[in-house]
């Protein structure tokens, strides 16, 4: 059960702050459906800071010393060099959607397809191979938290608490939990997050008040991206083995379904994460998982092959869009560019 909780959590914190950034982006009023490739594109941009911080002296004394601070320091700043780039990296659909009126279904997509062709044109010129790699090690000998990562002998039993979310572990997967609690706080508890709404809402009448809609829409599309690099990167750490290739197993679009299933709210968004993080995990590991405790792995035995257990999430994404999307209710101005004439 523990190895459960802590491989659905793996998959289920990506698709959790994605699909947040998905809600900052179309409660502004502006239909983000580039998330895949800006996690993509944040995806990259972490490994190759990773990749370059490993030749520097002191991170990579801390990891000859076992200094795990100084290494989740590092974990922290390709997380915000993720956020940073991925906001950057949305600004081309800012641009193309608020100040070109273009239509944003197609410039998501544009993205969608300029992201993954830029990371490998760019990873071929780096590495001189499809994939991008940490320099020296791997994720879990340099980030992941484990007992003796606090000196704690590798045979103490922590208890069910202790090993599930203490041992064998991400940092990060903490930082994007308490991110998403903070921004669901700032985006339904605050004026700001009252003036977003507003502007994917009516747009005309937040206008009236005042508020520059151009700004607030520039503005939650910018955190969206922030969000959407930062969980791209996330995943490439925690599921990937940090590593970057341009494809993010299709984390971006499950993530838009994850948003839709929810309602755009993020504790819905929270509980249909874990629901797709578990689907997920089962595809990802189902040879490995034993249920009741019991040295038994039924889901390996039953008989089912391979690829339908990797199809799993997503034909469970299908059913479940399919009798939840008719209840779902969309931002009123969501996708329509905004004219101050039009009343």
């Amino acid at each position: 059960m523990t190895f459960l909780i802590q491989q659905t959590l793996l998959y289920a914190v990506p698709l959790m702050i994605v699909a947040l950034a998905g809600v900052f982006a179309e409660r502004s009023g502006i239909i983000n459906l580039a998330l895949e490739g800006i996690m993509i594109f944040g995806a990259f941009i972490g490994v190759l800071f990773v990749r370059s911080m490993q030749g520097v002296a002191v991170f990579v004394n801390a990891a000859s010393s076992g200094k795990w601070l100084t290494l989740q320091g590092l974990e922290l700043l390709a997380m915000l060099v993720s956020a940073i780039m991925g906001a950057v990296f949305s600004l081309l659909l800012s641009f193309a959607s608020v100040n070109l009126k273009a239509d944003q279904t197609i410039g998501g997509t544009a993205l969608n397809l300029m992201a993954p062709a830029l990371v490998l044109f760019l990873i071929r010129i780096i590495a001189n191979q499809n994939t991008l790699q940490m320099a020296t090690g791997d994720a879990a000998s340099w980030f992941m938290i484990k007992k003796s990562t606090f000196g704690i002998p590798k045979s103490t039993n922590l208890g069910f608490f202790g090993e599930t979310f203490l041992h064998k572990v991400y940092l990060a997967t903490y930082v994007c939990i308490l991110i998403f609690v903070v921004l669901s706080i700032v985006l339904y508890k605050t004026r700001f997050g009252l003036r977003l709404r507003s502007c994917g809402e009516n747009p005309q009448a937040a206008d009236s008040l005042g508020i520059n809609v151009y700004r607030m829409r520039y503005t939650g599309t910018t955190i969206s991206g922030a969000l959407a690099g930062m969980g791209g990167f996330v995943y490439a750490l925690t599921t990937t083995n940090c590593t970057a290739n341009g494809d993010v197993a299709g984390f971006g679009f499950l993530a838009l379904a994850v948003m839709i299933f929810g309602n755009w709210k993020p504790l819905n968004i929270a509980g249909a994460s874990l629901l797709f993080g578990l689907f997920k995990c089962i595809a990802a590991a189902y040879t490995s998982i034993d249920i009741n405790g019991d040295g038994v792995y039924l889901l390996a035995q039953i008989g089912i092959s391979s690829p339908l257990y990797r199809m799993l999430p997503y034909l469970v994404t299908l059913a479940v869009l399919a009798f939840t999307s008719s209840k779902s209710r969309a931002p009123k101005a969501e996708g329509i560019p905004y004219d101050k004439g039009s009343r």
